[in-house]
């Protein structure tokens, strides 16, 4: 029993070393825990938004209890009544006269009018806008000012009288031709023809009427009065619903119409499950807390603000909301930019936080939507470029729709009930807005890294690549350290393989640990050419302390300039940790045997991560290891990391970094195998003597 007991310990010890790995961890200061906390609350409420005012219970939701007719009624169907309301909007239309639209129609042939006088008025008149007529022309020359303003009053009064009737825009040019010669069927022969075509010509293509709403509404009211009411006839003892049973539109009318619908509010109902939402919105923060120690609060806000945003869709769409698309994009999202657990962590949160009852049609499609997410949480984690996302966001999408359809057709073949089956275009329709969505995420993605903090591995590789400015300049104005960078990296990235450390986080973090040696490369020894070094000039041990403490400041700055992630900025001071700058600190004992070695140490932190703490041992090592003899063997190489090592652990640098012993070998055999691809033996080829220059 005993060892069974021990036994289970040592399995649980096991457990919690294999859980994740050690990261910085980053304080939450007041403020953001305020704006968390007010995120969750925000959440929760708009979450728990249909317990508070919507009634229960309500169309869609699995009935509570067993209801029979206590009486004989009968209950106004309002889904038919709306139906047939419906079906007579398009019927049912009434127009009115728009007096501002009569108006412009008036003025526009009082324009007509005004040219064909100026026209009159000119020696050589040009009415070729009115194709007039020779009998027209000569009925225009003989009339005299006052049988012309009669003639215009005329023309006028006719076009008032149509547009009382109301004009269509849609209205056959030789129909309102015939309807202004019926109004000008007094005048002459000519001045009838010439007026009608003036009246035509204004009124051509324009309409006087609008739509007057509470017309039609009354309208809509007197044909359905006249046809009768839908009813449901209902016999006492009949049953109305039985429990557990989806309640339709027509048995919710049913229990409306015998009070058993409850449309008060419901504080105990609302606040339980308002409870439930804080509760889960906390504990999906504080899960990705645990999982990913260096989580800022803004990135917390974002993954709130994404299930604020998921929430409001769910309570907009109601039940035609799709899964799959409010679920797959944050979910990839944030598995990219905090890591696979965060990212499972928010669709748990996003699908159990439902607002609305789920039909088994829904519960479906919201199984095969947590699937793909699951999923697309795990894959990008494992995406070093954007163009695999891009294939993800393709791959998702299409795979969804195949399994979504299988399942649609098996449920139908089955005789499956719950609700209408989705159609085949509305699947495509879903798939392209998810591969729309991705699409935009992929778009935004770069925006979201930089204004979030979130390091995704398309980042992370985007950060390495050597054409960066900042790494630019490191191998113009410091080649010294830009070399010793690079030795630096192929060690740590080894090491970093050999315990299963992220391998591009270390890669990258390497390449800019050593960014503030911009400020004064003169002053370290890799950039030193032959010649005096500064160091002995200055003979300050001090100030070569600061110097080198500086460094480490600069670089922080640097990398706030230029905008670094958290986790790669904190190389910058954790390679060094707090370790002793040996040389100076045994000259400077050499002129004052009390001085103080804290003065003589780095700031800090120590590696409160495995990358860093690999990169302070790389650091340590790579120098020794290049200076090894060429008789060096393999053992001797090994012996020299490990003292090296060991003294990092002695003096405490590796306390926070989560590396056990067995790792730290393995780290050490891994430092080995990249020292020996480092001295490979070459041929040397034989090289001919030049000949002599003969004239």
């Amino acid at each position: 029993m005993a060892k069974g007991l021990q036994r289970i310990r040592l399995y649980w010890r096991q457990l919690l070393r294999l859980e994740r790995p050690r990261q910085a961890l980053v304080r939450w200061r007041a403020g953001g825990l305020a704006a968390l906390f007010l995120a969750c609350l925000t959440v929760a409420l708009i979450s728990s938004w249909p317990w508070l005012v919507e009634p229960s219970p309500r169309v869609g939701m699995a009935s509570p209890f067993t209801v029979l007719a206590p009486k004989d009624a009968r209950v106004m169907d309002n889904t038919a009544l709306e139906e047939r309301r419906t079906q007579m909007l398009p019927r049912t239309r009434v127009q009115v006269v728009d007096e501002r639209q009569n108006l412009v129609l008036e003025s526009r042939l009082n324009g007509l009018l005004e040219e064909l006088r100026n026209e009159m008025g000119n020696s050589q008149p040009k009415l070729d806008s009115l194709n007039l007529r020779r009998e027209e022309r000569l009925w225009l020359q003989g009339l005299r000012p006052p049988a012309l303003m009669a003639w215009e009053q005329a023309v006028q009064q006719a076009q008032r009288r149509m547009l009382i009737q109301g004009v269509v825009a849609n209205l056959a040019e030789h129909t309102l031709l015939q309807a202004a010669r019926l109004q000008l069927e007094n005048q002459r022969p000519a001045a009838r023809s010439l007026g009608s075509r003036l009246v035509v010509t204004s009124l051509r293509g324009s309409t006087n009427l609008q739509d007057d709403p509470f017309l039609s509404q009354r309208r809509i009211e007197d044909l359905v009065s006249r046809q009768g009411l839908p009813t449901i006839s209902i016999q006492r003892g009949d049953l109305i619903t039985r429990q557990g049973e989806c309640i339709t539109p027509k048995v919710f009318d049913v229990l409306d119409y015998f009070g058993l619908i409850n449309r008060r509010p419901r504080p105990l109902a609302w606040f339980s499950r308002f409870a439930e939402a804080l509760v889960t919105t906390i504990t999906m923060l504080l899960m990705m807390r645990r999982w990913r120690a260096s989580l800022e609060p803004r990135q917390g806000l974002l993954a709130l603000f994404m299930l604020l945003v998921v929430q409001g869709f769910k309570l907009w769409l109601g039940p035609l909301a799709s899964p799959l698309a409010l679920l797959l994009p944050p979910t990839l999202l944030l598995a990219q930019g905090l890591g696979t657990m965060a990212g499972l962590a928010w669709l748990a949160v996003g699908s159990l936080l439902w607002p609305y009852p789920l039909t088994s049609i829904l519960e479906g499609r919201l199984l095969i939507a947590v699937l793909f997410a699951a999923l697309a949480a795990v894959l990008a984690g494992r995406q070093r470029n954007r163009a695999q996302l891009l294939q993800l966001a393709v791959l998702l999408p299409a795979g969804a729709l195949v399994v979504q359809w299988v399942c649609v057709q098996l449920a139908s073949f089955a005789g499956v009930e719950g609700g209408r089956f989705p159609r085949n275009g509305d699947l495509l329709n879903e798939s392209l807005l998810v591969g729309g969505l991705l699409m935009a995420g992929l778009l935004l993605a770069p925006l979201m890294e930089s204004f979030f903090g979130l390091l995704t591995r398309a980042r992370l590789m985007e950060l390495a690549d050597l054409e960066r400015p900042l790494l630019r300049r490191l191998s113009t104005e410091a080649p010294g350290t830009f070399e010793h960078t690079l030795m630096i990296c192929g060690l740590a990235e080894e090491g970093a393989r050999a315990i299963q450390a992220d391998v591009d986080l270390i890669r990258t973090g390497a390449l800019y640990h050593d960014v503030g040696k911009l400020h004064g490369p003169q002053w370290f020894i890799e950039n030193q050419e032959e010649g005096l070094n500064p160091h002995e000039t200055l003979n300050d041990p001090l100030t070569s302390a600061a110097i080198l403490q500086a460094h480490v400041d600069e670089g922080l700055r640097l990398a706030r300039r230029y905008h670094l992630p958290r986790p790669l900025s904190d190389f910058i001071p954790e390679h060094q940790g707090t370790l002793k700058m040996g040389y100076f600190l045994h000259q400077a004992r050499e002129q004052n045997p009390s001085v103080d070695e804290a003065r003589f140490r780095y700031a800090g932190p120590i590696p409160r991560s495995r990358e860093t703490a690999i990169l302070m041992m790389a650091d340590g090592c790579e120098a020794a290891l290049r200076s090894l003899p060429p008789g060096t063997n393999e053992i001797e190489a090994a012996a020299m990391v490990r003292r090296i090592v060991e003294a990092r652990q002695n003096d405490g640098q590796l306390a926070l970094s989560g590396i056990g012993r067995a790792e730290l070998e393995l780290v050490i055999r891994a430092f080995v195998r990249v020292w020996k691809r480092m001295r490979h033996r070459r041929i040397a080829y034989p090289i001919p003597a030049r000949k002599a220059f003969s004239a």
